[in-house]
């Protein structure tokens, strides 16, 4: 089970890279950040993306931003609940959801930590406490470049600096003779 601040389809980049490869041997759940939509009862939206592979996005009423982290835990824990898996790892590319998980059970967390989310604009005051929580709670922790692990490296006793690539076989068929050059 992920936890993303970014839409699936969004744009391809880290999390679609990793994900659709654990997709190979796991089933992976995508949990994106909730949508607000008026006069609704609470639930997740499925999309399947591949095989293995569901996206689910939190539909939510405005009126209940003020028990959003209650509400996406009542969504999270019944998904849970309904599992057929006993194995559950979490899978953090925000700690803004430690909101709605923290008390949740997990056999595994790792936190993927591929942005400085408390550096973007309009962050959330939370955010950083939340990391540093996760931080003290994670597994696994990897970092998406050199200056995060870097800032980062005595957080935590399991950290590795995991940094973005390029997809090889992907890009490679461009110079297969297959797929032709574009126009520009």
């Amino acid at each position: 089970m992920c936890f993303s601040h970014l839409r699936w389809n969004f744009v391809r980049q880290r999390p679609q890279h990793l994900l659709t490869r654990a997709a190979k041997r796991f089933d992976v759940l995508f949990i994106e950040e909730p949508v607000f939509e008026a006069g609704g009862t609470a639930r997740l939206k499925r999309e399947g993306v591949g095989p293995s592979l569901e996206v689910l996005v939190p539909i939510v009423d405005p009126a209940d931003t003020q028990s959003l982290a209650q509400v996406l835990h009542g969504l999270v824990a019944r998904e849970l609940d309904g599992s057929r898996h006993r194995t559950r790892v979490f899978w953090y590319y925000t700690p803004a959801a430690l909101a709605f998980t923290q008390t949740l059970h997990r056999d595994l967390t790792i936190y993927d930590n591929m942005d400085e989310l408390s550096a973007f604009r309009g962050a959330s005051d939370a955010l950083v406490s939340q990391e540093r929580t996760l931080l003290a709670t994670a597994d696994l922790v990897f970092t998406g470049g050199y200056s995060l692990y870097a800032a980062k490296r005595d957080a935590h006793p399991d950290i590795h600096c995991f940094p973005s690539s390029v997809e090889t076989a992907h890009f490679a068929r461009a110079r297969q003779g297959t797929t032709p050059d574009p126009a520009d």
